[in-house]
């Protein structure tokens, strides 16, 4: 089937769609309108909905033959940013932006659930488009897990829109894809006093610089692996001649890997022991697990890349270096076999810019290797 093809002739239906989306984002779990309209379109093609969640949506194209179901996830919601653009289908919606690209995401699983509902003659299985609400807030995909959305899913496929690659361009990564997030608080306990009398007190400041340091060390290479360390923020004192009392401190970790991730948490808490030790004070952590990160599947990763290949040979690259960013995609994968991957859409911004504007022709490329990376999932022997 020449997937590509079909995607080209009903393509300015697909970007009106997603100029529709644009124009009117809405945030995680308040994405009420966007899952109508998504309802809608699939009721409208014949395709069986199924709502999740509050505002969840699954669309399920049964193919003409049994066989296995494998899934395509779509994530709906948008930023809290104020578009920048000056584009004529901007969002008219103050402080909520689709800077992210879900919006073409929702509009290349549309797209593929329309075509591949008009062709399930060669299909031996189902394809389950799932719609799935915040991801960029506390993670729909886990909830939706909750709710047996991969009750009867054999494998799971996504793509996400990459402003660093050109238009077109299929990025395909194997193994360690997108890290696993932690993020902490830090609160240091000190004794406040005088400036020019410190030895009746004990320095928050002096205590918490040192912990930076040493937080700040662990950046570089954990078992081989690559690992972030950042404190975002610091908020300590009063007055420029009063020792602080207390030191508050927050940050985030990325590590490749859940059982990195807990072993840069036991490190911190090394750390604030050793400073404790060092400095009399009393250091509190707050520590909070972030999405797991997204490893990729062998087999089902080669099922993308063959897809990409056939049809998109020249503008198929194997992607070698891991994302330190995150992505709930990822418990998806910790369930079912699947692949994750990247789709060029060559913006001068990046994602989560207030001028992100990627390339709409990219659109039907990632329609086509919906289709296509189903098909071959679905008809392989």
């Amino acid at each position: 089937m020449n997937w590509y093809t079909f995607a080209k002739k009903q393509e300015m239906t697909f970007i009106m769609l997603r100029r529709i989306i644009h124009e009117n984002p809405e945030l995680g779990n308040q994405e009420f309108d966007t899952s109508k309209r998504i309802t809608e379109f699939l009721q409208t093609c014949g395709i069986e909905t199924k709502k999740y969640l509050t505002t969840g949506v699954t669309g399920l194209v049964k193919g003409k033959y049994p066989g296995k179901t494998v899934m395509i996830r779509a994530d709906m919601d948008a930023l809290p940013i104020m578009e920048e653009t000056d584009l004529s289908y901007q969002s008219k919606t103050s402080n909520v932006m689709h800077a992210c690209g879900h919006d073409i995401h929702i509009a290349m699983a549309l797209g593929a659930a329309k075509i591949l509902s008009e062709h399930t003659d060669v299909l031996h299985g189902n394809i389950l488009f799932v719609f799935q609400p915040d991801e960029e807030g506390e993670g729909g995909a886990e909830r939706l897990i909750q709710k047996n959305v991969l009750a009867n899913v054999n494998a799971v496929y996504g793509i996400h829109v990459d402003p660093t690659l050109p238009a077109g361009t299929i990025g395909i990564k194997y193994g360690s894809f997108y890290a696993a997030a932690g993020k902490f608080d830090i609160t240091v306990q000190g004794k406040s006093a005088h400036g020019a009398q410190r030895e009746n007190g004990i320095d928050a400041i002096n205590c918490a610089a040192e912990i930076i340091t040493s937080i700040n060390q662990m950046n570089g290479k954990m078992d081989d692996e690559k690992i972030v360390a950042t404190i975002g923020t610091i908020h300590a004192g009063n007055a420029r001649n009063i020792l602080c009392g207390q030191a508050d401190m927050q940050g985030i970790i990325r590590t490749f890997g859940e059982e990195r991730r807990e072993k840069a948490h036991q490190q911190i808490l090394h750390i604030l022991e050793k400073a404790d030790e060092k400095n009399g004070t009393r250091t509190k952590l707050h520590w909070e697990d972030g999405y797991c990160g997204i490893i990729n599947h062998d087999a089902e990763t080669k099922i993308a890349e063959e897809a990409a290949r056939e049809m998109f040979p020249e503008n198929t690259v194997i992607l070698q270096e891991p994302m330190m960013t995150t992505e709930d995609f990822g418990y998806y994968l910790k369930e079912k076999q699947g692949c994750f991957y990247h789709l060029g859409v060559e913006s001068a911004y990046p994602l989560h810019s207030q001028k992100f504007n990627p390339k709409e022709n990219a659109i039907a490329v990632g329609i086509a290797m919906h289709c296509m990376t189903a098909e071959k999932y679905l008809n392989q022997k």
